[in-house]
């Protein structure tokens, strides 16, 4: 889709757990954070050119959610994830690229470094406008 190039690797920042992997902390701080390279066949595909990466989960002190799970969703240039009801509560961040992002009722551009939710029960899609690899990095909140 849209130029996409399968052999390129993706810069994914890594550093959403700085706790030795116990899992107690989720940090980010813009910019701070050595990119780690992943291949293009990484992860889960769940439309063309968009990839689904583990990169973590983490116990919650948010009552309402018993842990966290970090997910990168690795879009190539051009690339789209379908219209999709969301399972769970999410934060996003764009990591990478700009997007435009479609809910029900409105539709946004995004930039590297905007954030937006996502509501469980609803329906998004999203679209990578960017010419570069685009990253979403989503903390997916986990019901107690």
């Amino acid at each position: 889709m849209g130029g996409r190039d399968e052999n390129h690797k993706s810069q994914v920042c890594n550093c959403a757990r700085r706790d030795g992997g116990r899992g107690n902390a989720f940090v980010h701080a813009g910019g701070s954070c050595k990119g780690q390279e992943i291949g293009p066949k990484e992860g889960r595909e769940i439309a063309p050119g968009v990839r689904v990466v583990e990169v973590g989960t983490g116990n919650s002190d948010i009552p309402a959610y018993k842990s966290i799970s970090i997910v990168d969703v690795v879009f190539q240039p051009g690339a789209a994830a379908p219209a999709m009801v969301m399972d769970n509560d999410m934060v996003c961040t764009i990591a990478a690229g700009e997007f435009t992002i479609k809910k029900a009722d409105k539709q946004f551009k995004l930039k590297e470094g905007d954030m937006y939710t996502c509501s469980k029960g609803k329906t998004e899609a999203a679209a990578n406008t960017s010419k570069v690899v685009g990253i979403h990095r989503i903390a997916v909140l986990i019901p107690a």
